[in-house]
């Protein structure tokens, strides 16, 4: 299938959704005609975030569920519960983040790591194993995380965040190669793929700091494009790859 046309009738889980990344993915993944189940730890913003897409989107399926991911009983309940109602999951985008850092390394808090592993690693952790089975039963199964290129390069006062997300991004490749090593010779029919940004911008940051430059950033819209793309390229191309939006350290 070409375009959106992969993502049209898809279903499609966004971990972390009342963002601005989330918000965003939503609005993209609706307007590709996705039936579209976010997930966040915020009821409140989680509705205002699924009020936004279907508006935009009349006639779209966007719904919204409060979900502990730090709960892997709870993730895969979520997942139970898409599959009920939809038949099939086609993807989990998985958008949950946080930043810690400090003034050097050496006053490095490892508080910090306690607090990021959960939000960074756990859930990524929890959605990759709840998600893993109805992901390879799909034809356009994909597992798409957001990571940063710090993961890559850590600075000094970043340990804790780029360690995090170092290991988020091994724990997603080595979902990709059950991916891979379930397609045998045909190759994957599901994939896992790492979009790398160095930062994210939106619009309400750009309003509170108008003289910021936000060099090599990426605004939430160029995201969301990039994660509906992820459907629009066959598994083997994306399967195990970091696809960079920001330059490559």
């Amino acid at each position: 299938m070409d375009g959106d046309s992969t993502l049209s009738g898809a279903v499609v889980a966004v971990a972390g959704a009342a963002g601005p990344a989330g918000r965003a993915t939503l609005m993209r993944l609706a307007e590709a005609g996705a039936t579209v189940v976010g997930a966040d730890a915020d009821p409140a913003r989680l509705a205002e975030a699924v009020d936004a897409a279907r508006y935009a989107h009349g006639g779209s399926t966007v719904i919204g569920d409060t979900v502990d991911l730090l709960d892997l009983r709870a993730t895969k309940d979520w997942v139970a519960r898409i599959e009920k109602d939809f038949g099939r999951v086609d993807g989990l985008v998985h958008l949950v983040g946080g930043w810690r850092g400090s003034a050097s390394f050496a006053a490095t808090d490892l508080a910090d790591w306690d607090f990021l592993e959960k939000l960074l690693v756990r859930t990524v952790q929890h959605t990759s194993l709840a998600f893993h089975d109805p992901l390879r039963r799909g034809a356009h199964g994909r597992y798409v995380l957001v990571s940063a290129a710090g993961a890559s390069r850590p600075t000094a006062g970043n340990a804790a965040y780029a360690a995090a997300k170092a290991a988020a991004e091994a724990w997603t490749l080595a979902l990709a190669d059950d991916f891979r090593k379930a397609g045998g010779d045909e190759g994957p029919r599901a994939a896992a793929a790492i979009l790398v940004v160095k930062a994210l911008v939106h619009d309400a940051m750009r309003a509170e700091r108008p003289n910021a430059k936000f060099a090599g950033f990426t605004d939430v819209k160029e995201l969301a494009e990039a994660i509906a793309g992820v459907w629009e390229r066959p598994a083997r191309e994306v399967n195990g790859n970091r696809l960079w939006l920001t330059e490559k350290p």
